[in-house]
């Protein structure tokens, strides 16, 4: 292994960060935690070195440490295809910033200016999240589904915690956060994130109270959440307006958290100058792995970039024979559950068939090839229903998923009918941009249709998933419909990644039908 890098580089920004201390003085337990966690990124030359048993010096001299948004600013320009691209990175935070703006020439990258802490978009949302009565750190999304269910009738109130600066930033009006003051400590009980409070007792002086957890979903929460988009999407497009003005480009690479707000990322073509978008499917702070290496490999290269991620299947992939070896190891459980297994050879029968089960409205376990990279199913670790039935959401619900009603389910649709069903007509192979589908379409997809009129859009390419486009294919060919609908693979639980986990999941749900590479597993 010639070079290690690590996307992480506590010397960046040292001086703001001991001018933050004297001139703010936060609490000694903040100042101790960002000690403990230099120290810990610091020490990870120790840590390799120590695991692999390798001498420490020939270990230190091949760390890298590269800043956290330049490694997302590299993680999504380096795989873009793009020869030359604005750049953008936004999140809660990484190595005392918050947002990077930058361009992408060759294999040169180069820093246009930075939003600093305090100040952040991602804290923002993720402490609209809690005051929402979410408290689970990663629940963003929950907020982003519950706003189309509103108006963004609180739109002034929000500008007046998010103020946008004329130079293309913004800051937080930080008498309504205490992250700044107090930290934002985190804990893992029960296996979930679970991050300190950010806001301030302000909001609810502002906004009214605070919604407890399980509370009920009232009509003003869903306007709140509205109006949080709303401000997001302001202060992104602002940010987005300025750097097109200052790189005069039309490509734009978009990389970090907040690049999975996919409703804002389906506005940026109409919102902003830029003509083209490339987001990369985890380009939150696992994308930043890439990122670090790509960083480390042009630097050193100067090698211009010519490739393209084109699809998300870098995963573990399993053999038919692993899959078989899976099938006899729990024979007694299949058993148990009166289920029928068939092997189909033939990827065309295996495709027909699995898709005449969705017609007939069952719920299919869709387990192939090399699982996703990045936290979407997209068609090889995927429940596959019929996007056609009205009730399929509340059905999935209620057999599988156990969550919100108001959370939407995205449809998966072949790249040539993109056109035909969506105002748009673009690659969107990640599911990471919200499109509006076409009114007279809406009624013919109604499980993927959310309340607003939109969809949360995948296109499926022959080139890059075969099988998976010749089972939306043959859906086509019995029904006139060329989508299904695409949800994640589990049970309020990590996706599945092995055959392994896919059967138990079949197993302890309602699931209808599990498809484990070519073998059909039918209650």
């Amino acid at each position: 292994m010639d070079h290690i890098a690590i996307n992480r580089d506590p010397k960046a920004n040292y001086w703001r960060k001991i001018f933050y201390v004297l001139t703010h003085w936060p609490s000694p337990s903040l100042i101790v935690d960002r000690l403990k966690n230099r120290k810990q990124i610091m020490d990870v030359s120790s840590q390799i070195a120590t695991q692999f048993n390798v001498d420490f010096d020939f270990i230190q001299k091949r760390v890298h440490h590269i800043e956290h948004h330049r490694a997302h600013l590299a993680s999504s320009y380096y795989v873009s295809g793009f020869q030359k691209a604005a750049l953008l990175s936004v999140d809660g935070l990484g190595d005392f910033s918050s947002v990077m703006m930058g361009i992408g020439v060759g294999s040169e990258i180069s820093i246009i200016k930075n939003v600093q802490y305090p100040h952040s978009l991602g804290l923002f949302y993720t402490a609209m999240t809690q005051y929402l009565g979410y408290s689970y750190y990663g629940e963003e999304y929950k907020v982003m589904g519950l706003a189309s269910y509103g108006t963004p009738k609180y739109i002034e109130e929000m500008r007046k915690i998010v103020l946008l600066k004329s130079d293309g930033t913004f800051e937080l009006n930080l008498k309504y956060f205490q992250h700044h003051s107090k930290g934002m400590s985190m804990s893992y009980a029960g296996g979930s994130p679970d991050i300190g409070q950010i806001y301030s007792s302000e909001w609810e002086k502002l906004l009214g109270s605070v919604r407890g957890k399980g509370d009920k979903v009232l009509q003003r929460h869903m306007d709140i959440a509205s109006s949080a988009q709303r401000m997001y999407e302001e202060a992104l497009f602002h940010i987005l307006n300025k750097l097109a003005t200052e790189s005069g480009l039309d490509h734009l690479c978009l990389a970090g958290g907040c690049g999975y707000n996919s409703v804002a990322n389906g506005k940026i073509s109409t919102h902003t100058p830029f003509k083209s978008v490339y987001i990369q499917s985890a380009c939150g702070d696992s994308g930043g792995a890439i990122g670090a290496a790509y960083y480390v490999f042009h630097s050193m290269t100067r090698t211009n970039p010519f490739y393209k991620m084109t699809h998300a299947y870098w995963g573990p992939m399993f053999s038919e024979e692993q899959i078989k070896d899976c099938l006899e190891m729990n024979i007694k459980e299949i058993k148990k559950a009166k289920c029928n297994v068939n092997f189909i050879l033939d990827e065309d029968d295996l495709c027909q068939k699995t898709a005449q089960f969705i017609s007939e409205g069952k719920v299919i376990g869709w387990f192939q090839g090399a699982s996703e990279w990045g936290p979407r199913a997209l068609g090889n670790r995927s429940i596959v229903v019929d996007p056609r039935r009205g009730d399929m959401k509340a059905l999935l619900n209620a057999k599988i998923k156990k969550r919100e009603s108001y959370r939407p389910f995205a449809p998966s649709i072949k790249r040539e009918s993109v056109k035909d069903y969506f105002e748009i007509d673009a690659d969107v192979p990640f599911m990471l941009m919200v499109f509006q589908i076409k009114k007279n379409m809406q009624d013919k997809i109604p499980a993927v249709t959310h309340v607003d009129g939109s969809g949360r859009l995948q296109t499926v390419d022959k080139s890059t998933n075969l099988r998976y486009w010749k089972l939306i294919d043959e859906f086509e060919k019995i029904t006139g419909v060329p989508v299904v609908l695409n949800t994640s693979f589990n049970e309020n639980e990590p996706v599945v990644n092995t055959p392994q986990e896919a059967l138990s999941c079949f197993l302890r749900t309602q699931m209808d039908v599990l498809v484990l590479g070519q073998t059909i597993i039918k209650r």
